[in-house]
Formats: C-alpha cells, structure tokens, sequence
C-alpha cells in the first residue's frame, strides 16, 4: 500500500479561515483541500440549503423542454418515460413518472431490458411507443448520443426530450431538448449531476412555472440522494445539498420502496455509505438478474402490501446476485492461478456460462486480490460480451482504443467500460491487451494507494474535533471522509486477532498519555508490526464505537507500518 500525504495549503490562507470560522488548523486545513477557502463557502458547506440550488432555467433547453411538456398536457397526449436499467435510470424514471401522474393519466414508463436491448435508447422502445400511440419520450440517464434512434423516432412522429449527465459526441442527436450540463454550450454552473438530479432540474422547472417552491418537491429527494450514491458522481455543490435532505428524507420519511428495502437494518441513522451498500445493490439487482422495471414498480408504489411483496422479490434478485458474484469471482481466481497469470499486468478471463449482470462487479473483486486492469469476459448471442475495469491512474478506455483492431464495439469512460468481441479474437486481444498496458502504464500504479489528509496526533482527536469531522458529511467523491496519519503509536498490549480466521485486528494505541481503541478490518496479518510494544505508525479515520449503550470515539485503522 502506497501513502501519499496530500500537500498542505497556504498557511496564511489556513490563518485566515482559522480566524473566521473559529477553528483549529486542522479543520481549516481539511476544509481548503476541499476547496472551501471562505467564511461564505464554509457556511453553504456546513448549512446545505435548498435556497442554493440553482434555477433549472441556467440549464439550456430547459425553457424548450417545459414548453414540450406542458403542450403534451394540454393536448393530453401519451407520454413515455424511458430510462436505462441502473440505479441512476430506474430512480430517474421513478421520479419523472410519479411527478407527472400528478398532472396527467397520460403516463407510462419503459425500462430497456439489459440483455435484449442492452444500454440506452433502443430502437424496441421507439417502436413500443408508436404501436402505443406515445408522441413523447423523456429519456433519463441516457440519449445524448442516440443520434439515430432519435431521427428514428422522429420519422414516427415521436418527439424526444433528452436528460443525460453523459458527455456528449460532436454531433447531438435531433431532440426537442437536450438536458445536458456537460454539454459545450451550456452554462449551467454545476457540471456534475447524475441523470436523477438532470430529471429533478426537470420538475423543478415544471413546478416552478406553476409557483411551486423546490422545498414542495422534497419527497422525491430519497430518490435523488440514492442516484448519487450508486452513480459515484463527487458530492460538492449542488449534489451535497441534494444529497444531504434526500438522506433526511430516507431517514425521516422515505417512500414505501425505499422504506422497504432498509426494513432489515438496524441503524438509527443511514449514511450516504450505507445506501450505496444496502439500497442501491438492491436496485441494480432487478436490472442484473431479471429487468428494471420491478425496481421502478417497487420505487414508485404506494400500496404498502404490495410494496412488501415486491421488496421481497428485489431481495431475491440480490441474494442470486450476491450468490452469482461469489461464485464467479472464485472461478476467475482458480483461472489466474492455473494459467499461471498471478504475475502479469492484467487480469483478463472469460467463461462462456457467466451471467453477464454482474461481470462488471466480478471484475472490481478480482482487482481486490490482482490490483490492475481486469476484463472480465462472457458469451452474448454469438459474440463475446466484457466488462472492463481499471486502476487509480490508469485510463482503461485509451488501452482499449489502442487495441481497437480486435474489438467489434466498446465505450465508457476512464476506469470502467464494455466491450464486444468475437470469439475468435479473444487470445489475440488479450495479448494485446496485456502489451499495451505493459508499455503504458506507470508500475507505481499497480500498488494501492491511500490518499491522507493530514498528519495529526493522538491529542488531537477529542470529542469536540470529532463533532465537526462529522458536520463534512455526506461524504463521497470531492469530500471523501478524512484520513489521519500519526506516528510513534504503541498498542497498550490487548492488540489481538478477532473474527472469522482472525481477519481482523483489535487494538488499544498509545501515544505518551492519550489512549484511544482502534479497529483494523482485514490487517490481522499485521498484527507482529504491532505486537511487545514495537512502535510504529497507522492511517486511520474517527469513528464512534456504540457498546452496550456507551458511545466512545474509536479509530477506524486502513494501514499500519513499522
């Protein structure tokens, strides 16, 4: 495991916002890496409020979109609402549809199926919305490149209006409107919203025009918060203020889907964290293991019996999921090991009975244990279909570009991708595959890294400093939970092993008088750096410890070394 410590800012900007805010450097300190330099900009971090969201008309087509919209109402036309088949698309579509049926009877949705239809819009979806006499389509989540299924639609006299968060292609498709942020020619202020959060500038606009304040929209913020979670867009800006009341709207008074899902957990509070692992897994697993449609049906019903009912189906899919997963990643560790591949730079493996719904969560598992690029491979009608993901650093897209010549279609982004091949090209791509990365990537790379945000001591670490530590939450990409490094610690001499085949490590560290217990999840093999009283340093991030009704500060502990 590499440790870099981020570089420190400027101390004097770190004496001024001390001296404003009241607070210790190391606060300021981890407030400037965020970029929150200010008194004003520290208070809209700390304070989130709906008031700072921006108007949805900054957006460009926003004003054509709710023309289109609001002349579909008046005429009562039907209206589709049609999205991808993830956590970002079914939420999406959740939201749109159930905002819309308050104002019309007109409205049905279409979720693509993953392995018919595959990604985005697709030209069975155009066709079901003719032959259903549907002259509008809203797309969440996914369109912006769809240039022919569009002109498709339009030959049918079908109208698209395009919500997507995707960067566009030079050429965009002939919509009515494009609702784009990361589209060249627009200024929107905030460029990274998922698809939920273009559809929720969406009805923010429509309410808008109707004197409705955003606050009147909050009941649909559950469903924003869980799209940027499960979409790992950074949580600044506006996604923190979406993403801050939707998660008082999960905890407080989540609709009956959602409500549903988290039945089982026994948490007073869920964090962004908990539903990136509990809910939006759930989700997804409607989409992977059968269709998307149950996730939107589950999200958008109100019926509490059925809402039961259709929960318990969506645990099934994510128990067959998990069960899947599991067993596929093992089989592709046996295959590493007996193609001898533990040595090489890249893993790349393909079994023809593989479910492709969860190759792409096989492979970020295979890069737990072989930490570089990993395709993970399966047969697809009569073509080989592969998920790809990379490493910090390493842009897995430019390799496969680079190994184009084998491929038959791929597209994504820096560290994950798919892809399609024919079977026949497998071996050559893979050698190809493993040569391009070898010339091109950095080998400190394949080496974790654990990013710190400052080095403190032990005597810094109180209830009070904690309280604030907790104040930066939601924590996710842009604002990720802080991470300490101190040195010259000592365990007290009840440092041990604990869990399943002592996988883990307990511990009470010292540093001259301060004492504090420390948890270490998976570094049970670290126990001999800690053990007669050898000093030595960790990287760790403050947490709390619920015991028996006690509530202390611990140390949630990454890494240890001498």
């Amino acid at each position: 495991m590499r440790w870099t410590i981020k570089p420190k800012p400027n101390s004097k900007t770190v004496e001024d916002l001390q001296k404003a805010l009241q607070v210790d450097c190391s606060i300021a300190t981890l407030l400037i890496q965020r970029g929150i330099d200010t008194y004003e900009a520290a208070k809209t971090f700390f304070r989130p409020s709906l008031d700072d969201l921006h108007d949805p008309f900054l957006m460009k087509d926003m004003d054509l979109a709710v023309l289109r919209i609001e002349k579909a109402w008046s005429q009562n036309e039907n209206i589709l609402v049609y999205g991808d088949y993830d956590v970002d698309g079914t939420t999406s579509v959740a939201l749109l549809s159930s905002y819309l049926k308050t104002k019309s009877d007109s409205i049905a949705t279409y979720i693509p199926d993953r392995y018919d239809e595959g990604y985005g819009i697709s030209y069975k979806g155009i066709d079901f919305a003719h032959d259903n006499d549907f002259t509008l389509i809203v797309a969440l989540d996914c369109g912006v490149k769809a240039i022919e299924k569009v002109a498709y639609a339009n030959e049918k006299g079908i109208d698209f209006i395009i919500c997507d968060h995707h960067r566009p292609g030079n050429e965009l498709p002939k919509a009515v409107a494009i609702l784009d942020p990361k589209r060249d020619d627009c200024e929107y202020p905030y460029k990274e919203l998922c698809g939920c959060g273009v559809g929720f500038k969406l009805i923010q606009a429509l309410a808008s025009k109707e004197g409705q304040p955003v606050e009147a929209l909050a009941e649909y913020l559950d469903l924003v918060a869980t799209a940027i979670g499960a979409d790992i867009v950074p949580i600044t800006g506006e996604n923190r203020a979406l993403a801050y009341f939707g998660l008082q709207v999960i905890n407080t008074n989540p609709r009956p889907g959602i409500k549903a899902l988290i039945a089982e957990v026994k948490k007073e509070e869920l964090t962004i964290t908990d539903v990136v692992f509990i809910v939006a897994p759930r989700i997804n697993a409607a989409g992977r293991m059968k269709h998307g449609n149950y996730a939107v049906t589950l999200l958008t019903e109100t019926d509490e019996f059925l809402v039961e009912n259709y929960a318990k189906e969506i645990n099934t899919f994510n128990l067959d999921r998990r069960e899947a997963d599991q067993r596929i990643t093992k089989e592709a560790l046996l295959q590493i090991e007996d193609n001898k591949e533990e040595g090489k730079l890249t893993s790349v493996v393909y079994h023809e009975t593989w479910h492709k719904g969860v190759i792409g969560i096989v492979a970020s598992r295979l890069i737990e244990t072989y930490y570089r690029p990993t395709l993970v491979f399966t047969k697809s009608g009569d073509q080989l279909a592969a998920s790809a993901r990379s490493v910090k650093g390493f842009d897995v897209y430019n390799a496969l570009e680079a190994c184009s010549e084998h491929i038959e279609q791929f597209g994504g982004h820096k560290y994950a991708a798919g892809l399609t091949l024919k079977e026949e090209n497998y071996e050559a791509f893979k050698q190809a595959f493993e040569d391009e990365v070898s010339k091109t990537i950095d080998r400190s790379l394949l080496t974790p890294e654990i990013q710190i945000d400052e080095q403190i001591e032990l005597s810094d670490i109180t209830p009070k400093f904690y309280r604030i530590i907790r104040q930066f939450a939601p924590f996710g990409p842009g604002n990720m939970t802080p991470l300490f490094m101190t040195e010259n610690l000592r365990d007290t001499g009840y440092g041990k092993c604990v869990g399943e085949d002592d996988k883990h490590l307990r511990l009470t560290v010292k540093q001259g008088q301060q004492k504090i217990v420390g948890i270490a999840f998976n570094l049970g093999h670290k126990l001999s750096l800690i053990k007669d009283e050898k000093p030595f340093k960790a990287v760790f991030s403050i947490d709390e410890n619920h015991w028996q009704g006690n509530v202390s500060l611990q140390l949630k502990i990454r890494d240890i070394k001498e």
